[in-house]
């Protein structure tokens, strides 16, 4: 389960309770962590009595800082007297410490202009994970929609030989996809015809899923002359609108960039994200959790689950068109993000996605 936050995040329920801190402690943690995200070094206590504005004593810092150390929020490198945030510490962060607003429709619109126009779905995403990867340098995935959810404008079935049938389908969002099918028998021309008029005639500009759940319903009903066209369109159907097996559900951007990111810099980890990322199916089981999320998700470390993530932060929204949810776009990077900039543009960069999906005719 997660729980909403307010700015639109949603807050993971945590393994152990998250600790209550007092005024001091907070400031100090909030001043700490955005220290280090600046500057990708362990904090000191001297530092960190100039970057938090309070009046307290380098001596009382290192105190509160022992308590935050002892309760899990930060940690201390082996190298190094100074102190670096922990996954949990992070999560306490975005939380209960940063603020942030919604996106402003001008940042919106002004994406909006970024994304391809008057292109495919498909061509859509693609440019928004490229978007969103160049805009916070790190990357990029946008899960892709089932073509079911679509509605289409327009089908043709042409036959091959006695066993195959070329698809050729038309969506209203402008997508073009030629499907060789197996048929179960031998179908005429005038059969296929008969059946691609039907199809058109009775169902253009609806989804793919209803279509087939429309066209048993009709057959189960009818016993009249028009059973032979209907039991053609619902043969050739059944198969002609179930999404290709190879159709890419996640498109990734910017996976490169990681590799100039100096808190994943070991090549062994580097290689077991990049095989991820490479696999896919992990990152797309993890992105299909947040699919109905009504904001903004995150997961930090190990809180995703994935193995090769336990040094990254994924920060998600999920995109709409029509009122209707199609899919979710985030960022992957390392769990030093500066989370205030990078959660705004996935939530800016979902909006407009949304946006440009939905003036698709």
């Amino acid at each position: 389960m997660a729980e909403n936050r307010p700015g639109g995040i949603q807050r993971l329920e945590s393994r152990v309770n998250m600790p209550a801190l007092d005024t001091r402690s907070r400031a100090l943690l909030r001043a700490l962590i955005a220290q280090y995200i600046r500057e990708g070094a362990p904090v000191g206590s001297r530092t960190l009595a100039k970057q938090a504005g309070l009046d307290v004593s380098p001596a009382t810092i290192r105190n509160v800082m022992s308590d935050l150390e002892d309760i899990g929020l930060v940690s201390t490198p082996h190298t190094s007297a100074g102190r670096v945030p922990t996954a949990q510490g992070y999560r306490v962060f975005v939380d209960s410490l940063l603020q942030t607003g919604g996106p402003a429709e001008d940042e919106v619109a002004a994406l909006r202009g970024k994304l391809p126009s008057g292109q495919t779905t498909h061509q859509v995403l693609s440019g928004a994970s490229e978007l969103v990867s160049a805009m916070t340098h790190f990357v990029g995935l946008v899960t892709v929609p089932k073509r079911e959810q679509f509605a289409f404008r327009h089908i043709d079935f042409v036959a091959l030989d006695a066993n195959r049938v070329l698809v050729i389908l038309v969506f209203t969002d402008n997508e073009v996809q030629n499907r060789i099918i197996q048929v179960p028998r031998p179908y005429s021309p005038g059969e296929l015809e008969q059946a691609a008029n039907y199809l058109n005639q009775h169902f253009s500009g609806r989804p793919l899923s209803e279509i087939r759940a429309q066209l048993l319903r009709e057959l189960q009903e009818t016993r009249d002359a028009m059973e032979r066209v209907l039991s053609t369109a619902v043969e050739l159907s059944e198969t002609a609108f179930r999404d290709p097996a190879g159709d890419d559900d996640l498109l990734l951007a910017g996976q490169t960039r990681l590799m100039g990111v100096t808190d994943l810099s070991d090549l062994e980890r580097l290689r077991e994200l990049f095989e991820a990322f490479s696999r896919k199916r992990e990152l797309v089981q993890l992105m299909q959790r947040c699919i109905r999320a009504r904001g903004v998700r995150l997961f930090i470390g190990e809180e995703s689950g994935v193995a090769p993530l336990e040094l990254c932060s994924l920060v998600t929204a999920p995109y709409a068109a029509h009122g209707r949810v199609l899919g979710v776009i985030g960022v992957i990077g390392p769990t030093r993000m500066a989370y205030e900039r990078v959660i705004p543009i996935v939530q800016a960069t979902a909006r407009a996605v949304g946006d440009a999906l939905s003036t698709q005719s």
